[in-house]
């Protein structure tokens, strides 16, 4: 007898080391998942922190928020991400409907802004950023500005001639910042007078990039000479000491940033546990710090060197119809935009 209880408790004591080895205490993972429409410079910070803070340690895929929640929606009968994290919450209502979301109600989003919780508790808003112009300053001056134009006022500026193949935007299909500059056109301009604007607008298109950022570099390094962009990445490379101003036009739209946890993730405890961690003070100061991004948290300041979230013009955009509407929107997009260009 006294040999079997030596051998079962070194039976014990091999599996409480083997638990220990594996990063697991009582079942519980240490482990995170990660599909983010985030910076690569963002998303470190983030790592870094979660990690310290929690002993999580997250493993992710960056990507465009169209790329990304196609990812989620391809692998909907078996996850690979316990988190969507980053791009607007109009990507993410689809998502929802088609089941893709574990229902969860932070306690940390109790005194935010109704607009920025899911009223169904399926995402959580943690961030905003509202869509700008990107200006090369001095291609503008040499080649714009002698024929008589001044910079950019409003979307309809850009319907002007003169802006033939110097500007560049985003796809809708597959960036979200696209998607939200259309549904905004939309709201702003009605039905039928918007695909006529898109229509136009089209005509001085250079071509559509696959992210709203990656309009960004060719205008600072004077490839083009306006880009369409979320004004919090252009300033980042105003910082770096590129040529370039930052244009918000009347009337523009804003992104809801958001955060979900996915259906049938392997580690949704810890999911959860992220998403209470975005709604800190601290996060929400990190986050602005470094993305240029208003946090939804009144007690952060808003980001250096970008207008009071109060000062900026915003159209009456329609969250809840911008994401039914995604769809049906990008389809037409592709189809009589996109798909008849000549180039």
């Amino acid at each position: 007898m006294r040999i079997k209880r030596i051998a079962l408790a070194f039976l014990f004591s091999i599996l409480a080391v083997s638990v220990f080895a594996s990063g697991k205490q009582g079942g519980a993972s240490n482990k995170l998942f990660i599909y983010a429409a985030l910076n690569e410079d963002e998303m470190g910070s983030i790592i870094e922190k979660f990690k310290a803070d929690t002993g999580i340690q997250i493993e992710y895929i960056l990507g465009g928020a169209g790329d990304m929640s196609a990812r989620v929606l391809a692998e909907k009968n078996s996850p690979n991400a316990d988190i969507l994290v980053g791009g607007s919450v109009d990507v993410y209502g689809p998502l929802a409907r088609e089941g893709l979301f574990e229902a969860y109600d932070s306690p940390n989003n109790d005194k935010l802004d109704a607009r920025f919780n899911d009223p169904n508790h399926f995402w959580q808003g943690w961030y905003m950023g509202v869509l700008g112009l990107v200006i090369n300053r001095d291609r503008f001056a040499k080649e714009l500005a002698p024929n008589g134009l001044a910079y950019p006022k409003t979307w309809d500026d850009l319907l002007d001639p003169r802006y033939h193949n110097v500007f560049v935007t985003s796809n809708p299909v597959t960036a979200g910042g696209g998607y939200i500059f259309t549904a905004a056109q939309i709201f702003r301009l009605g039905e039928t007078r918007s695909w006529e604007y898109f229509s136009n607008l089209d005509k001085n298109v250079h071509h559509y990039y696959r992210g709203a950022g990656d309009c960004i570099s060719p205008v600072a390094t004077g490839e083009f000479i306006v880009g369409m962009s979320w004004a919090h990445d252009i300033y980042k490379q105003v910082k770096a000491g590129y040529p370039i101003d930052i244009v918000i036009p009347r009337e523009t739209a804003y992104e809801i940033g958001g955060v979900a946890v996915v259906k049938g993730g392997k580690n949704t405890e810890n999911a959860k546990k992220f998403v209470d961690w975005l709604l800190t003070e601290d996060v929400g100061i990190m986050n602005t710090t470094n993305s240029n991004r208003y946090s939804v948290l009144e007690s952060v300041p808003s980001p250096q060197g970008l207008p009071k979230l109060e000062e900026v013009s915003l159209v009456n955009y329609d969250r809840t119809k911008a994401s039914d509407m995604k769809n049906e929107v990008v389809a037409r997009f592709d189809r009589d935009i996109v798909s008849k260009r000549s180039n």
